[in-house]
């Protein structure tokens, strides 16, 4: 791929953003990245990519941001589910409200092709797994609607503008590149929790109730490598077919907490003290995914999401020099 062909990755200083920018470079795309660094890491963004600080409801700082590209990659969000139960509204600006001065920038600087992080929270609590992309979405938080209220927005400019856009629907996205990792502070996402604990960082790791309809009681997840994350991105540049397009991204494995707890233990090699807490608000028992529609779309399959690599990866990130 020429160098010419430059992409807008927004959020790119976050976790997901910045191995995307990274991995995109490593694909010969140029990339600019738009942040304003609320959550993000400046040091996250690689140096080859430009860097503009800014919100994506800036417009003056989008028009700048947008200018010579040919895509769109929209990773920046508020993403913390229980903040988004407790004080919705900085959820909904940033997620929808600011995201609609995003896609008019990218409607009048005449970009037709337009990538969305989604979230498996669009579902709410599933009639069924593994979720297929056309069950029920019926979120259970403001950050799942949120992110539904965009899927929405975007097959509406899809249509009306002629795009090709892709919505993706993450499965608990994690595990660590050589040059990045998840930073968030506060932390809330289960493996760097549990890794924290094994480091020494924190004391015990709490998991959020025992009393789901799961066979050990505790929540069931899907778990996806950021990097199989990201080249499904990069996969979704070659798609052509006008509209938008919603697939889903995870593995069609779940694990429960208590067995991502003792897989964990194994790698790091020791016993990880844990205590049993009351159930977060927000969270559905069950999440697993259906990526059928995307690999026969684009013939993308997990690589590196067997949940011992994930850990692994994670592990040794933490434990660069």
């Amino acid at each position: 791929m020429s160098s010419t062909y430059r992409i807008l990755v927004t959020g790119g200083a976050g976790y997901i953003g910045s191995v995307c920018a990274r991995e995109l470079l490593r694909a010969g795309y140029a990339v600019t990245v738009l942040d304003n660094l609320s959550t993000g890491h400046r040091d996250a963004v690689p140096d080859a990519a430009a860097f503009i600080h800014g919100d994506i409801g800036d417009l003056t700082a989008v028009a700048q941001a947008v200018e010579g590209a040919q895509a769109v990659m929209h990773f920046a969000a508020k993403a913390l589910i229980p903040e988004s139960i407790v004080n919705p509204g900085p959820c909904f600006e940033n997620n929808v409200a600011q995201s609609i001065r995003l896609l008019e920038a990218v409607r009048m600087a005449g970009i037709k092709r337009f990538i969305f992080s989604s979230t498996a929270a669009v579902y709410g609590a599933p009639q069924r797994t593994p979720i297929d992309e056309n069950d029920p979405k019926n979120p259970i938080n403001a950050y799942g609607e949120s992110k539904l209220a965009f899927e929405r927005m975007l097959e509406w400019y899809a249509r009306a503008y002629g795009w090709t856009a892709v919505c993706f629907r993450y499965f608990n996205a994690c595990g660590a590149m050589e040059e990045a990792c998840e930073r968030h502070h506060p932390e809330t996402h289960v493996i760097p929790l549990i890794l924290e604990v094994a480091r020494g960082s924190q004391a015990v790791f709490e998991v959020y109730g025992d009393d789901y309809k799961t066979p050990d009681g505790t929540c069931v997840r899907d778990y996806v490598h950021v990097r199989d994350l990201v080249h499904a991105h990069i996969a979704a540049l070659s798609l052509t077919t006008l509209g938008c397009h919603a697939f889903n991204i995870g593995t069609a494995t779940s694990y429960s907490i208590l067995q991502l707890l003792h897989i964990t233990e194994t790698v790091v090699g020791k016993k990880i003290p844990y205590r049993i807490v009351q159930r977060r608000p927000g969270d559905p028992a069950v999440l697993c995914a259906s990526y059928e529609k995307l690999r026969a779309a684009l013939a993308w399959e997990p690589r590196y999401s067997d949940l011992e690599t994930i850990v692994s990866s994670a592990w040794q990130w933490m434990n660069r020099p």
